[in-house]
């Protein structure tokens, strides 16, 4: 049996997380990365949100890999090493395993901790397999450690998740993705423009699970940097920015309010809003564009019925 590593790239720095969320709250229109969103409760809140009705990204994704997994491994190959961005619980990886007849597992997410659990189960399960956890914060640079190994290697970025990026910041991070492949190929979930009366429940649910998750951002900020947000202050707003060709979600101040924090404050007015996350919705043959701007020379995508979600496959 092959034993699991775990390597911690990442590491908290709490003055530059504390410059950095002051700068945000600061900005004339505040505005913070997404990635705080997830804190413990945040991340236990958004795995609810994939179960939710309206929340259609999830499940279609799953049926687009359910129908046309074996297409997909007969375009990939058997696959050397899989690289899974974001890995989080590992279960979309997992999946891809013997189909795809993988030989060795690198699942990167922030903290190589969080892995560990996922991985040691998988390590049981497949001990024949070679398997690294990798602490790292992708979202700012890709930059994978020596021991992931040389030759060609498959990328793996499910979920959807390349949204959180404008088009600019999409180009720059598929381009670092196209330089870790080193002539292999990437697999990459991408969710598509539809109409409003799908996409905004998606993201404003009737339960109010969502606007638990977005104003639970305040609650994580209170506890990072010391700030004394008072979530009822603060309601939900979940819309599609039609010029963006995205989602976007804000938390709205639904009185005058003060926030304050260790050596500053800021007045939000009544109806000012702070910035949390955005969702790009992509057109197929604008994110065919998008691949090959990075230096992708050959793609092919699979949709679901409705076309609602792609998954691409594109080549290094």
């Amino acid at each position: 049996m092959n034993t699991l590593r775990l390597i911690q790239i990442a590491h908290d720095d709490p003055a530059a997380t504390r410059a950095e969320l002051i700068a945000g709250l600061s900005a004339p229109r505040a505005a913070l990365s997404p990635k705080y969103l997830y804190d413990a409760l945040g991340s236990r809140l958004f795995a609810a949100i994939t179960e939710l009705a309206e929340y259609y990204p999830t499940r279609t994704e799953a049926a687009i890999f359910r129908d046309h997994m074996a297409e997909m491994a007969a375009e990939l190959g058997p696959v050397a090493t899989l690289v899974d961005l974001g890995a989080g619980n590992c279960e979309k990886a997992a999946r891809l395993f013997k189909v795809f007849a993988v030989r060795r597992y690198v699942a990167v997410d922030i903290s190589a901790d969080y892995l560990r659990e996922s991985l040691d189960k998988l390590q049981y399960e497949h001990p024949a397999m070679q398997m690294l956890g990798v602490g790292l914060d992708f979202s700012q640079t890709l930059n994978l450690p020596a021991e992931v190994g040389a030759g060609p290697r498959t990328l793996f970025y499910p979920g959807s998740s390349i949204g959180n990026f404008t088009p600019d910041e999409a180009l720059t991070f598929l381009r670092q993705v196209h330089a870790a492949c080193q002539g292999g190929n990437l697999l990459i979930g991408v969710d598509l423009v539809k109409p409003d009366a799908v996409l905004v429940p998606a993201y404003d649910d009737a339960l109010g699970v969502t606007a638990a998750f977005n104003r639970n951002l305040l609650l994580h900020l209170n506890r990072l940097i010391d700030t004394d947000f008072d979530i009822a202050d603060w309601r939900h707003i979940g819309l599609f920015n039609h010029a963006e060709s995205r989602i976007e979600m804000h938390l709205e101040a639904v009185r005058d309010c003060f926030v304050r924090w260790p050596g500053g404050a800021r007045h939000f007015n009544q109806g000012e809003r702070i910035h949390s996350e955005n969702s790009c919705k992509w057109r197929p043959e604008d994110f065919a564009d998008l691949l090959r701007q990075a230096g992708f020379t050959d793609t092919r995508q699979w949709r679901d019925e409705r076309d609602w979600f792609a998954v691409f496959a594109a080549f290094a």
